[in-house]
Formats: C-alpha cells, structure tokens, sequence
C-alpha cells in the first residue's frame, strides 16, 4: 500500500492531532508500592506524516527538577492492522525505547511491549482515549508479573489549546 494514499490512512489517532497543553501526574517509584505522585505541566504538538499512515508529537515535559523535550513517534501497519509507538527522550537521544504495539477498540487504545526495568522483565502498557475533541487521556502501566496485575505510573491529561 503506498504511503502517500492518504484517503486511505487510518484516522485512529487524529483526536490527538494539534496543539495542546498536558496535566502529568507520574509516580515518584515504580513497582515497589510507592503511592507518591508527582505533578507537573508540558506542551504537545503532533502532526502527521507518512501520508498519513504515521504521526509524530513533540513533547515538552516541566519536570520540576528541570524541562525536557521528547518525541512519540507512530506507524500503522496496514497489514497487522496494528500500531507501533517508540519513545525518544531528549535526555538519551541515542536510545529509543522498545515500542508498545497495539490497536483502538470501542474507543480506547491499547498498546503493550515487554521491557525491563533496572535489569527486571516487565511489561509495559498505555491506553489512549479521547474524553471529548478538546480532552484527551493517556496513562502508562507496568507489571512485573506478566500482566496478572498493573501498576499506573504515569498519566496524561491533554486540553487543547
């Protein structure tokens, strides 16, 4: 399938497509029963590319121990019907992270990779959701026994602006 049909491509995730500004709330610690939440603001724009079939964000993340920038990259596979998401933090730009893979259902998006985190096995999950066209919802979670149970670390909540 080409790249450039774009009348084609699949429209999944337009709801994230613009400018907004992001509420984050991220867990202190993962996966050692912390309950202590850090909040702090950013700035995302994402716009799309491979004639539709991908999309990148550029991200702008306040941490209160100091500002970094980052970038979401997605593709489409037209064959799997599935969508890959890499992780490109700023502070480490020669390292993508392993990307969650996944797809939308009944309106809630669902991506999921193994990983490891400091040295252990774990699975990673995001879900993405659109609240309404000016709300958007994204949450991170971990498990480290298989998926049996998940731990959120992280959320997102976008308003356009």
């Amino acid at each position: 399938m080409p790249l450039d049909a774009s009348s084609n491509a699949p429209s999944d995730f337009d709801f994230v497509l613009g400018d907004w500004h992001v509420t984050h709330r991220r867990l202190k610690e993962r996966l050692n029963g912390s309950n202590e939440w850090v909040a702090f603001d950013g700035r995302m724009s994402t716009h799309k590319v491979l004639g539709g079939y991908g999309n990148v964000e550029d991200n702008l993340l306040n941490l209160p121990e100091g500002a970094y920038r980052a970038l979401a990259l997605r593709a489409f596979n037209p064959q799997t019907g599935q969508w890959s998401i890499w992780w490109l933090d700023g502070r480490f730009p020669g390292q993508l992270d392993v990307p969650v893979v996944g797809r939308f259902q009944n309106g809630v998006g669902t991506f999921l990779a193994d990983d490891t985190l400091n040295g252990i096995p774990i699975k990673v999950r995001f879900l993405w959701s659109a609240r309404n066209v000016d709300n958007l919802h994204w949450e991170q979670a971990f498990s480290n026994d298989g998926g049996a149970s998940w731990e959120t670390n992280w959320t997102m909540d976008f308003s356009r602006n």
